[in-house]
């Protein structure tokens, strides 16, 4: 592993302002929200928002579509094209300390449970794969969809999976107990702060919530004018943000007793291109900043108040599918 898979410090941190902090912060972390981001082709970049990358992590042998922290910001997981997930220490060398492997096609996300104790993988082979996330073994494997699954997500001991339909599944029982039917293909989705409704986004370019109790659809909200590639629900659970091929990222208004008209704002500035990705959003554990993937090799981070871009960062040299904060 140590071989294969290396990391990479891409200046002197004798000379670097942010790397200097691993050995005195490695066990407290960062001061500043760090962002890691896709890097082209094959590499992850990882950096403080605002500044230059602290670490390069090279080794894959395709495409980076996603990764996801740890609960407890220690570690993060990323897979993508080579059907594997690789598992890295936040601080330090950034090591890798874990490859895990059982997916037959490109994995396209990835989430832990609440008590972080299993990882979710959504692969194109059409399935959902759990695995223990300290042992790094796969425990369940949830099958029953007929076409790519390209987005998950969890809620206590339930998941969601999606492709032309979103299926809510039962994990012990490994079988989907509730089924919500889409004309066009869905490629996010994600839960309400209080998991009991489903929002998803497809190519139909609409956002739609899903009653769970009532097993059927509460409403729709229009704005987008191209597919919905991303969800991201606040850390309040009160607003929604969006990023769809219309190279806009909107905030909705999702409580429950909000006005008709859910569209609160537009943020403007991370492009599509020809390459159609699944491009994603995220916000940041205080809402403060929102951040967005990008095709033009750039992450923006805008403030949320404002829409102001604070932050165009640099450092990739293609489409960049992902971007996320650390949980501190």
């Amino acid at each position: 592993v140590a071989q294969k898979w290396r990391q990479v410090g891409l200046k002197n941190p004798k000379h670097h302002p942010v790397a200097t902090m691993t050995e005195q912060q490695k066990h407290r972390g960062p001061e500043l929200p760090l962002v890691p981001v896709k890097r082209q082709r094959h590499e992850l970049l990882l950096r403080a928002a605002g500044s230059a990358p602290i670490m390069l992590l090279s080794g894959y042998e395709g495409e980076v579509y996603f990764f996801k922290f740890h609960p407890k910001g220690s570690t993060f997981a990323s897979a993508g094209f080579d059907r594997l997930i690789l598992s890295w220490n936040i601080y330090g060398d950034c090591d890798n300390t874990a490859i895990l492997k059982g997916h037959s096609a490109a994995v396209m996300e990835l989430h832990y449970n609440t008590d972080s104790s299993m990882l979710f993988s959504a692969s194109t082979d059409k399935t959902v794969a759990v695995w223990d996330s300290e042992t790094g073994k796969r425990v369940k494997r949830l099958k029953g969809h007929t076409s790519f699954v390209n987005s998950c997500y969890l809620a206590s001991l339930f998941a969601l999976a999606v492709t032309m339909a979103v299926k809510f599944w039962d994990i012990w029982k490994k079988a989907a107990i509730q089924t919500f039917w889409n004309m066009y293909r869905v490629l996010a989705v994600t839960f309400n702060d209080t998991s009991d409704q489903i929002i998803s986004g497809g190519i139909d370019n609409d956002i739609k919530v899903w009653d769970l109790h009532q097993n059927k659809l509460m409403y729709t909200m229009t704005g987008h004018a191209d597919s919905v590639t991303g969800l991201s629900l606040s850390s309040e659970g009160s607003y929604l943000l969006s990023s769809a091929m219309d190279n806009t990222v909107l905030v909705w208004d999702i409580w429950p007793f909000a006005p008709k008209e859910r569209y609160v704002k537009i943020f403007q500035g991370n492009v599509h291109n020809f390459e159609k990705n699944l491009l994603r959003c995220s916000w940041s554990p205080d809402g403060s900043k929102i951040a967005g993937s990008s095709a033009d090799r750039f992450v923006y981070v805008w403030d949320t108040t404002s829409r102001r871009i604070l932050y165009k960062l640099p450092g990739h040299a293609g489409s960049i599918s992902e971007v996320a904060f650390h949980p501190d």
